[in-house]
């Protein structure tokens, strides 16, 4: 059997698309298709049912996959690690939302940028979660940190780490409306402050406040920045109350030039996923980036 023929069964089951596919592969559609239906005439099975979108793997197809793909997987790693010196430094495409990728993801892999023979050249790009699943997903990225966990055969998903959301404001704030009277009223107390957002629809802090408030924010975005490091510089020159992740206003929290407004006794949590395409990680520049990211997460949490 042409293991061609195979690389490309593996991966039309794991995209669940022939377009998709045929991106992933560097092939046009029409020799995907092609390469399908000789080897369904080799076999005399369908492998596949042709769906409005896409495609859905018969018995057979799954049972292939189940058979063939852990072995064309291994054959990757065996030509990836063949690698000489001269040509093992590889480029690793990394996707993720810009604060957490910039803040934490980036400062860790770079020290695995060296020129040691098992290092690799980065390039990172920032994106939303859907944009960056959909990168990954189109072979754009190696590796992809996201919020959303993905669904389907096609994308491999393992928790990396949870990111604890606080609510803060600059300490003028927090004496206009008293510690007291804030403990005691709980969000009422907040509905005439301004916020600070990342988005009109308010993420965070509608996350936030169905959390911890069992509510939804009465106020809306009076200054709207598509980062958070923005909207925690608003935040500290008094624009108003944010929603913000521990880890970016944690020295900011502890030289006093921004206070926390409520301290619930289960803090709202995101989790973040560190996302390859399924079999990717027999390549050793991805294994070892994903392996160094879960290493360094430990220090995150």
């Amino acid at each position: 059997m042409d293991l061609a023929l195979l690389r490309t069964f593996v991966t039309v089951h794991r995209a669940g698309s022939f377009t998709r596919a045929a991106a992933l592969l560097g092939l046009s559609q029409p020799a995907v298709t092609s390469q399908i239906r000789t080897l369904e005439r080799q076999l005399g099975r369908p492998l596949f049912l042709r769906q409005a979108r896409g495609v859905t793997p018969t018995t057979i197809g799954d049972e292939l996959a189940h058979k063939a793909a852990p072995h064309l997987d291994a054959l990757v790693e065996i030509a990836e690690s063949g690698l000489d010196d001269e040509s093992s430094l590889r480029t690793l495409h990394l996707a993720g939302p810009p604060e957490f990728t910039a803040e934490r993801a980036l400062p860790a892999l770079t020290e695995l940028t060296g020129d040691d023979g098992q290092g690799f050249a980065l390039r990172a790009s920032f994106g939303t979660a859907e944009e960056t699943l959909e990168g990954l997903a189109a072979g754009h990225h190696d590796l992809a940190i996201s919020t959303a966990r993905p669904r389907g055969a096609l994308l491999t998903a393992a928790p990396l780490c949870d990111e604890e959301h606080v609510l803060v404001a600059a300490p003028r704030w927090l004496e206009r409306i008293g510690a007291e009277a804030l403990r005691l009223k709980g969000a009422p107390a907040l509905e005439n402050l301004p916020v600070v957002e990342v988005h009109e629809s308010l993420p965070f802090v509608s996350r936030y406040w169905a959390s911890v408030f069992d509510s939804r924010p009465a106020a809306s975005g009076t200054v709207i920045v598509p980062d958070l490091r923005a909207v925690l510089a608003c935040a500290i020159a008094g624009a108003g109350l944010a929603v913000l992740p521990r880890y970016l206003c944690a020295s900011a929290l502890d030289d006093g030039t921004i206070s926390m407004l409520h301290d619930p006794a289960v803090p709202p949590l995101r989790t973040y996923f560190l996302v390859v395409r399924t079999g990717t990680l027999a390549m050793p520049h991805i294994a070892r980036a994903h392996e160094w990211l879960q290493r360094a997460a430990t220090a995150w949490c």
